[in-house]
């Protein structure tokens, strides 16, 4: 196999792929990018770590076809220190990879592409299309929430719901639950006709991965074809496929509590600014997990924000709209200034019972007519 590609659009083409690369495998394929240059002049790179995968298409001068799979951490490397634009790509019979640019030169060894394993099948008659700027918003308002190592499988990753043109989106763990809903343009992508109606679950990895892919506008298109265990995302330039984690979802909306007592509106950015100063000190590295969390007093017209730890104690407080009793409740602050910061709204509104009750947190103004959002945080037991 003999390919010359321009090195900046070589090193764009496969900074994405990475991702989808095991860092320690047994099998060093799964370390590697499958390179195969077909005539005329094309250069497909495919990364697959058995979870998730990535291919795109390049041009690029062929001057000899193959298929052959090189390190995808060794040839990126190579292709940042390397001089020059034109860079030349060589395997020989040996299994040799030579990358040659101007007057340097660097060797590595190369796989046969009959040893890349086996791709799931990136190819499906259902699905939908949606604007990519969506999605991203959509999921940086619920990924925070998502579970890491949870023992319920289904909570390792983001709930999608498609029904008609509405969009949900769920993410949740012991402590916390995003909910954010949007009725927008979806396109049927359905060969047979059929109603769009989908429900799946993406893994932790697949959205951090996929939030990153994403582009703000919401003109640009993504693609999605189905398959029953996997999901394949189409870009522009760019294919992502990935296993789907196999459950049943749980059932959100009856863990969500409607009969609040206690309601308190405040100004987002204040609320942020203070919950920001206490993290110096419910974030020290000297604080224990009992002492990791900030106390919030709701009285009339004040919320009072405290917290302490052994190398220190901050106090602060913010203006509020209260109804309701007085009451005191703690959360562990980071995930409290997430929760708020995820619901991207000038003000703020916190629904509350007791101090051993979940909170919910919305937009004070309830949303426009087409978006719905619920941030849901558990508060922890205080210590004396």
């Amino acid at each position: 196999m003999k390919i010359i590609f321009n090195r900046q659009q070589i090193l764009a083409a496969t900074a994405p792929l990475m991702s989808a690369t095991s860092g320690k495998s047994s099998n060093p394929a799964l370390e590697g990018i499958l390179i195969e240059a077909k005539h005329p002049d094309t250069c497909t790179l495919t990364t697959y770590d058995l979870e998730k995968g990535m291919r795109t298409t390049i041009e690029a001068k062929v001057i000899e076809e193959g298929s052959y799979i090189i390190n995808a951490q060794k040839f990126n490397q190579t292709m940042r220190v390397m001089d020059g634009e034109e860079v030349m790509l060589t395997v020989d019979s040996q299994l040799s990879a030579v990358i040659t640019a101007g007057r340097s030169s660097h060797s590595m060894k190369a796989l046969r592409g009959d040893a890349f394993p086996d791709l799931p099948l990136l190819e499906s008659e259902r699905g939908f299309t949606v604007g990519q700027g969506v999605v991203k918003e959509m999921l940086g308002k619920t990924m925070y929430a998502m579970g890491v190592n949870d023992t319920r499988p289904v909570l390792n990753g983001c709930f999608f719901e498609v029904l008609g043109d509405r969009l949900l989106l769920v993410a949740c763990d012991s402590f916390k639950l995003a909910k954010c809903v949007k009725h927008v343009e979806i396109q049927n992508g359905n060969a047979d006709g059929s109603d769009l109606r989908f429900r799946f679950i993406l893994p932790v990895k697949t959205v951090n991965d996929l939030y990153k892919l994403l582009s703000d506008d919401e003109s640009e298109e993504l693609v999605i074809h189905m398959t029953r265990k996997h999901i394949i995302f189409h870009m522009e330039g760019l294919l992502f496929f990935s296993r789907l984690v196999e459950g049943e979802y749980i059932d959100f909306d009856r863990i969500i509590i409607q009969q609040h007592r206690i309601f308190a509106t405040f100004d987002r950015d204040a609320l942020l600014a203070a919950l920001d100063r206490a993290a110096l000190i419910t974030e020290e590295r000297d604080t224990r997990s009992l002492r990791s969390h900030v106390k919030l007093q709701f009285e009339e017209g004040l919320l009072k924000i405290s917290a302490e730890s052994a190398t220190g104690s901050t106090y602060d407080e913010v203006e509020i709209e209260h109804e309701g009793a007085d009451l005191l409740i703690a959360f562990r602050n980071r995930f409290l200034i997430d929760s708020v910061r995820a619901c991207d709204c000038a003000r703020v509104r916190m629904a509350l019972s007791s101090p051993l009750t979940s909170v919910n947190i919305e937009p004070a103004e309830g949303g426009s007519a087409d978006c719905e959002d619920l941030f849901m945080l558990l508060p922890v037991r205080m210590k004396d």
